[in-house]
């Protein structure tokens, strides 16, 4: 006499952990959206939030103000019509709205005396990095030269 009863039997396993592998690249797909429009979204709102700090508000100007606000509103509208869309939209979506607003952002930092917590950089740095790097730095830190100032000793 065996107890079998209410478990799973060897097949009935293999086939959950079959199931479990196809339907992974689906779920990490799914993820990478998510995140992609996570990340759209939270920077849409970072620069509206950005508009009315108080130590910044002052130095943007009227066309700065309408631009970013058209252009965030514009995203979050695409987002609402999009929800579905790949990855690759959303992250492209926000490159092309990091290319046009970080001059503004960058002018606006300045203006206000520098930003805290960096190098002429955003406080906690740019919202989704820089693109193509910070003007006049060194883009890739690691690329600084074949003479690193490490010896190979062998």
């Amino acid at each position: 006499i065996t107890n079998d009863k209410g478990r799973l039997s060897k097949e009935e396993i293999e086939k959950m952990v079959n199931d479990a592998e196809k339907f992974k690249a689906d779920d990490e797909k799914i993820k990478a959206r998510v995140e992609a429009k996570n990340a759209l979204e939270n920077y849409c709102y970072s620069m509206k939030n950005t508009l009315s700090e108080e130590n910044l508000k002052d130095k943007f100007t009227a066309e700065d103000k309408t631009l970013i606000e058209d252009s965030t509103k514009e995203e979050l509208q695409w987002m609402e019509s999009n929800e579905n869309a790949e990855a690759s939209e959303f992250e492209n979506r926000k490159k092309e709205l990091e290319a046009k607003l970080s001059p503004i952002m960058m002018r606006v930092y300045q203006a206000a005396g520098g930003a805290p917590g960096g190098a002429g950089g955003m406080p906690g740095g740019m919202p989704g990095g820089m693109p193509g790097g910070m003007p006049g730095g060194a883009g890739d830190a690691g690329a600084a030269g074949a003479d690193s100032g490490v010896n190979d000793l062998d």
